[in-house]
Formats: structure tokens, C-alpha cells, sequence
């Protein structure tokens, strides 16, 4: 094709400015992971490689950095409420949950491997640029209610682990400045950060295993939670929490950047269908162990509060203490290990989350910024705001759980505005060429993300008719709502234009 005249007669110095302003991108090319293989020296052309444990290990990390957002404290509590009021019933729910976030997660892997480009910065594309500063905006409420959550809970679990002697408060600035450890371990590359999260997980399951088997829950009640459906509406409400605080809207933007870390050759269909391969069994593995590890809790409490008058009162706060009186000490008391297990999870989210607010950021507004810059910029969105929650809600157990209510509604909302874009464009060959979503694929993907949106929908209304009284607070949820629901219609409707 040649090019357009009037292209060529642009001004020199207008086309040195375009030059001059470089597209952002998830991982610089020196720092991506060249994966290497038996099968370098072979050209396959098209045709995808044969497996290779090698090749697996040099794509395993994305799945598992994904995974902690099924393990942050926001689930932890979930799960533990869900044990403590539905005893085992609510495990299958469980299960099939952590299915539908795999299914999600695998399409933001494949959005990215396919086209080299994260979420954030194929929305900066695809729509005008009031609504990708509004889906920005969106994004970071999200990951804001998402990291006050996970904050919170390190800075619960550090108050256990110091028996009280820290503050809300000065847990808050100690996870705070979890932003050096990120940015000490980037400087040792991809490698090193994805290791340090595989040891946190691993910190998690030993925690929470042992904690089980100091427990000792029926192992057939628990095979029968996991394979047979029981819902009641006693449990309803639990129900809606196990599948609302799976799915998050900053994971989606997460995973399709993280799988850039690779380097893979966009242009060869048969490299990028390998790597959508490895990504897809690593993905699986990670969610099976963080599947497992929601299993230990939600049976911990089961076993122990189960059809108690306590089973109401039990939340994230008092849980430590709760498994001290029922459990006893032990040969390490479980209050210790809780904390441990507790202090893991927040740790490893609140990081991740930095993370992704990185991404979402220099995505949405194409920000090409210095590492440390960007890190600081965006923990202080959530640190501020973190730090503020702390003292005001530090009083008592009651108002950290209205507090949590009101942050699992702020990211419901959300959820939306990650997965309609995110459908819309695995679904345009445009973008995707080849490795476009087929029919049914399609229609599985759409039922799942309506039977979510559904789902905390559901949640909302519960919140809001508890919530909202007075005829102008009522009008304006009402005026809210209606513009709530236009623009997810404009979303749809817009992504999926020819």
C-alpha cells in the first residue's frame, strides 16, 4: 500500500512529536521472559509444538499472581461466614464460582496474548475517550474498594500477630509500605516477584491446611457439600457473597497484562495458540489450589461454629479469637496461625493490587512513567483513603463489618465495566482475528457474566432497601440507577459495532 501524499507533506516536526510520544505498554521487551523450549531449533509454522513440562514452567507465574485475588481477605471472610451460617451446603456454589472466574480469567489471557495489548489500553482504544476516562474512573473505585479491604485485613492480622499492641491504624502504614518490597523485587525481574508470590501462597495453604487438620471436619459432609446443590433461603445471602467476591473487576484488567511477561510472537498463530495452551493449564492449576485453600477455611469454620448462636457474630475481626476459644492452643495456637495465613493473604493482594492499579492507570491514560512513580502514585489512591477508614472505623467490630458492606457494593457495581468490555472484544475479529470466541464459547461467556451481574444485583437491592430511606435519597438511587444501566447498554452496543 502506498502511503497517502498528504501523510508525506506532514510537518517534519509534527511527525518527530508523534515519534516522540510511545505507546504504554504492560512489560518493556527487555523484560519480558523469552521461553525456552525443545523445540526452538524447529520450524513448526503454523502448526502448534508439541506439550513440554520445560515450556509449562517458563509460562507458570500469571495464573498464579491472578489467583490471590480468589484468596484476599474479602473471600477469606466470605468463605469463613459461609462455613460459620451454611455449615458444608455452600461448597459446591463454591466450586462452580472459581469455575466461572477460570472462564473469565482464561478470555482476559487470551485478549492479551492474542493482540500484545492489556485490557486498559484496548478500552483507551475502542471507545471515545469521556467513556474510557469513565471506565478508568470505574476501574479505580474498584481497585480502591478491593485494596481497603486487603489492607484492612493485614492490618487486622498484624494486631493479632503483635496481640494488640499495633493499631489499626500503624498496620495500615506497615502494609503501606509493602510498594518497596514490589519495587526491590521488580528490579530482579518477572521471575523473582512471581516466586515471592508462589512463596505467600504457599504460606497460605500450610497456614490454612494445618488449620484444618487441627479441625478435623467430616471428610464425607465435605464431599457432600462440594458434589451435591443445596440452597435455601437461610443461606441465600451467603450464597450471593461465595460467588460475588470471587469475581473482581481489577483481576480482569490484571491477567490480561500479566500474560505479556512472555515474549511471544503475535504473529505466528501457532506460538500464540501455544501459549494460550500453557496459559490456560496454568490458570487452572492456580485456581484449583486457591479452590482448596477456600475449602480449608469455609470447613474450619463449618466444623466449628456451625448451628452456634455465634455463627451470626463471626467476621473477619473476631474470627482469631473465635477459633482460639473453640480450638484451644495446641502445639502453635491457632489464633497465631490464623494470623499468619490472614497476614499472607492481605499482603499478597494489597502487592497485587498495586500492581494492577499500574496497568489501569498507565493503560487508561497512556502514562509512560517511572516504576517507583507509578507505584507510589497508585498506593497512595488506596493508602489515603485506607488510612482515613482506619481511625474513623478502628472503634468497633460492628462498624468494620457496615464498612465492608458498603466496599462489597462499590465493587459490584463495577463488575460491569470489566467484563462487558472485555466479552465485546474476545468476541471481534477485528481485534482478535483468528482466536476470536466461538458461538457457544460466547454464550457460555455472556450467560456466565449475566448470571453474575444477576447475582450482585441481587446484593445491591438487599443493601439498598436496608440502606435507603427518604424520597430523595430514593429518587436519586433511582437517577443513579438509570444512568447506571445506560452506559453499561452504551458499552455493549459500542464495542460491538462492525
Amino acid at each position: 500500500m502506498h502511503p497517502n501524499p498528504q501523510e508525506q507533506s506532514l510537518p517534519l516536526l509534527v511527525q518527530h512529536q508523534e515519534d516522540e510520544k510511545p505507546q504504554e505498554t504492560a512489560y518493556d521487551s527487555s523484560e519480558k521472559i523469552v521461553v525456552i523450549g525443545i523445540d526452538e531449533s524447529t520450524n513448526w509454522g503454523t502448526s502448534v509444538p508439541p506439550f513440554s513440562w520445560k515450556k509449562l514452567w517458563r509460562f507458570t507465574g500469571p495464573g498464579f499472581l491472578m489467583s490471590i485475588a480468589f484468596l484476599d481477605p474479602g473471600n477469606l471472610e466470605g468463605d469463613l461466614q459461609a462455613g460459620a451460617i451454611a455449615g458444608y451446603s455452600l461448597l459446591w456454589l463454591l466450586m462452580w464460582a472459581t469455575a466461572m472466574g477460570l472462564l473469565i480469567q482464561l478470555l482476559a489471557a487470551r485478549l492479551g496474548v492474542a493482540t500484545g495489548k492489556h485490557l486498559a489500553e484496548l478500552c483507551r482504544e475502542e471507545y471515545p475517550r469521556w467513556a474510557s476516562n469513565l471506565l478508568w474512573v470505574m476501574a479505580e473505585f474498584a481497585l480502591i474498594g478491593s485494596d481497603i479491604q486487603e489492607v484492612i485485613g493485614s492490618a487486622i492480622a498484624i494486631r493479632i500477630l503483635s496481640n494488640g499492641v499495633v493499631p489499626l491504624w500503624g498496620g495500615v502504614i506497615i502494609t503501606a509500605l509493602d510498594c518497596f518490597i514490589f519495587l526491590f523485587l521488580e528490579n530482579y525481574g518477572v521471575r523473582s516477584l512471581e516466586a515471592f508470590f508462589a512463596v505467600l501462597i504457599g504460606i497460605m495453604a500450610v497456614a490454612f491446611g494445618w488449620m484444618f487438620s487441627e479441625a478435623k471436619p467430616s471428610g464425607k459432609e465435605l464431599l457432600v457439600g462440594i458434589f451435591v446443590p443445596k440452597l435455601s433461603s437461610r443461606t441465600i445471602q451467603q450464597a450471593v457473597g461465595v460467588v460475588g467476591c470471587l469475581i473482581m473487576p481489577h483481576n480482569v484488567f490484571l491477567h490480561s497484562a500479566l500474560v505479556q511477561s512472555r515474549k511471544v510472537d503475535q504473529s505466528n498463530q501457532g506460538r500464540v495458540q501455544e501459549a494460550l495452551n500453557y496459559f490456560s493449564i496454568e490458570s487452572t492449576l492456580a485456581l484449583i489450589v486457591s479452590f482448596i485453600i477456600n475449602i480449608f477455611v469455609t470447613a474450619v469454620f463449618a466444623k466449628g461454629f456451625y448451628g452456634k448462636e455465634t455463627a451470626n457474630s463471626i467476621g473477619l475481626v473476631n474470627a482469631g479469637q473465635y477459633l482460639q476459644d473453640t480450638y484451644g492452643g495446641g502445639m502453635f495456637p491457632i489464633l497465631y496461625i490464623w494470623g499468619i495465613g490472614l497476614l499472607a493473604a492481605g499482603q499478597s493482594s494489597t502487592i497485587t493490587g498495586t500492581y494492577a492499579g499500574q496497568f489501569i492507570m498507565g493503560g487508561f491514560l497512556n502514562l509512560r512513567l517511572k516504576k517507583w512513580m507509578r507505584a507510589l502514585i497508585t498506593r497512595s489512591f488506596a493508602i489515603v483513603p485506607t488510612m482515613i477508614v482506619a481511625l474513623i472505623f478502628d472503634a468497633t467490630e460492628d462498624s468494620l463489618d457496615v464498612l465492608n458492606e458498603w466496599l462489597n457494593v462499590l465493587q459490584s457495581v463495577q463488575i460491569p465495566f470489566a467484563l462487558i468490555p472485555l466479552l465485546c472484544l474476545v468476541s471481534k475479529e477485528q481485534i482478535m482475528g483468528t482466536f476470536k470466541i466461538g458461538t457457544v464459547l460466547k454464550i457460555t461467556s455472556w450467560c456466565v457474566a449475566a448470571l453474575v451481574t444477576v447475582i450482585n444485583g441481587y446484593l445491591l437491592m438487599e443493601f439498598f432497601s436496608a440502606e435507603v430511606n427518604g424520597i430523595l435519597v430514593g429518587a436519586i438511587v433511582c437517577v443513579v440507577t438509570a444512568a447506571y444501566v445506560a452506559f453499561i447498554i452504551y458499552l455493549i452496543l459500542r464495542a460491538t459495532r462492525k
